[in-house]
């Protein structure tokens, strides 16, 4: 046979080779899914924790453009050649494989079948169903950092646009958090050239402050009123605090850290009056920037008014030495317990309710499983603290009663919606079982 002939063959044969190469990739592809899939259903992490895609599969071209999109990864794969959620407790509400689907069979939502997540309902301006009351943040849903930044500006130039007068002695606006979202918000009414208050129940920077020591976080890229384009990439905590304090004090940004809000009442000459521990505030319009954790969730059991007892993790060096249980199966709890355990000297029990941390990250389950085969980190499952004491704690496993030595406990249970606070003002607040 001639070159000719050869290259001929060769030629002739290269669609082959390729319709090949790409049967066993999407082959390859489908058995990882399978497999990701089997494994989360064996864990019982089928739950997501925040707002997650729903596919149509009557719309779905298989075009697999979702599956690259997350900026998780693994989080979405293909099976059959339709996307599932094959890691749902990995996906933490990006957006970004809507934004990608080229047909729109993409929905996001909120809960699932069997756990419903309560969420106030916002309109599209970020106001809810009483005038002058707007929501923006994770209060509405919106938990990451890139998404908590835009809403705080949109939700602030929306009230801008809306106009509502203040009265004299009255502010334009009253900005209730701190963290991300209210951040944005008081650079837009510092920009809007707003009279504005922002009240803080903690301190500037609201629940990313209080990462622990060293957290690496992911700031994709946002607009900030005043600053434009902000963007860090990859950073730790203290880094992107640091950014956002420079701002602060560039811009001037006054901010009542420790102020806590009692309540929201509706001012007979129109408008609010925002009760806090410090004082009594009239203002025309007010923005929730507030974090669905709420009041931290507190145990019940005797002895949890003790001052050993807190609920997070500032600094992990204060434990070092220190017998230390935490309690709770999420990320926060386990961020907790092991970075406890990496202090010399320490030893770290980390009590949880049920049977798996369905709800944790990844990377946070396999530390902690890393820790705990190292010796570093006592786990226990469907184990409840019972008591307390000066020196030890008591916890209910299963059929059997512990007690262990204990200098410092931390419990990170979540913590109550102010939904009692939102219903009594008559903002509507829905339980979503899987819905947009």
């Amino acid at each position: 046979m001639s070159i000719g002939d050869n290259l001929v063959v060769i030629f002739l044969s290269m669609p082959l080779v390729i319709l090949l190469f790409y049967t066993a990739r999407k082959w390859a592809h489908h058995h990882r899914s399978v497999k990701a899939l089997h494994e989360a259903t064996e864990a019982k992490m089928l739950d997501p924790a925040s707002l997650h895609p729903v596919f149509d599969m009557s719309q779905c071209i298989g075009c697999g453009a979702c599956v690259p999109a997350c900026p998780e990864g693994s989080v979405i794969g293909l099976i059959n050649r339709r996307p599932h959620l094959v890691n749902p407790s990995s996906c933490i509400g990006h957006g970004a494989c809507k934004q990608a689907c080229p047909i729109d069979a993409i929905k996001l939502v909120f809960g699932t079948a069997t756990r419903g997540v309560d969420i106030p309902f916002i309109d599209p301006d970020f106001q809810t169903n009483i005038p002058g009351i707007y929501i923006a943040g994770e209060l509405g849903g919106m938990g990451l950092i890139k998404n908590a930044l835009t809403q705080g500006r949109q939700a602030m130039e929306a009230i801008r646009k809306a106009g509502r007068k203040a009265r004299p002695q009255q502010y334009d606006v009253i900005i209730v958090g701190a963290g991300p979202a209210g951040f944005a918000a008081t650079l837009g009414a510092i920009e809007a050239k707003l009279k504005y208050l922002t009240i803080e129940q903690d301190s500037f920077g609201g629940t990313v402050a209080h990462f622990p020591r060293g957290k690496i976080v992911m700031t994709q890229p946002a607009v900030l009123p005043l600053v434009g384009r902000f963007q860090l990439g990859e950073t730790s905590k203290e880094a992107l605090m640091a950014k956002w304090r420079l701002i602060a004090k560039k811009y001037q940004v006054r901010i009542n850290t420790g102020e806590r809000m009692e309540k929201i009442e509706q001012d007979p000459q129109g408008g609010f009056v925002v009760t806090t521990v410090k004082g009594r505030y009239a203002t025309q319009v007010v923005l929730l920037a507030i974090g669905r954790r709420g009041t931290p969730r507190q145990l019940g059991v005797p002895g949890e008014e003790k001052t050993k007892v807190c609920y997070r993790l500032v600094d992990p060096q204060q434990y070092r030495g220190q017998h230390v249980l935490v309690v709770g199966g999420g990320d926060s709890a386990l961020e907790a317990a092991w970075s406890i355990s990496e202090e010399p000297g320490t030893t770290v029990t980390l009590s949880y309710r049920s049977a798996a941390f369905s709800r944790a990250k990844p990377k946070n389950r396999q530390k902690i499983e890393a820790s705990e085969k190292a010796g570093r980190v006592r786990v226990l499952f469907n184990s409840h603290v019972k008591q307390i004491g000066e020196h030890e704690v008591e916890i209910r496993c299963e059929d059997d009663t512990i007690r262990i030595k204990n200098d410092q406990v931390i419990i990170s249970a979540g913590g109550i919606l102010p939904t009692k606070m939102l219903k009594a003002l008559g903002v509507q607040v829905d339980t979503k079982y899987g819905e947009e």
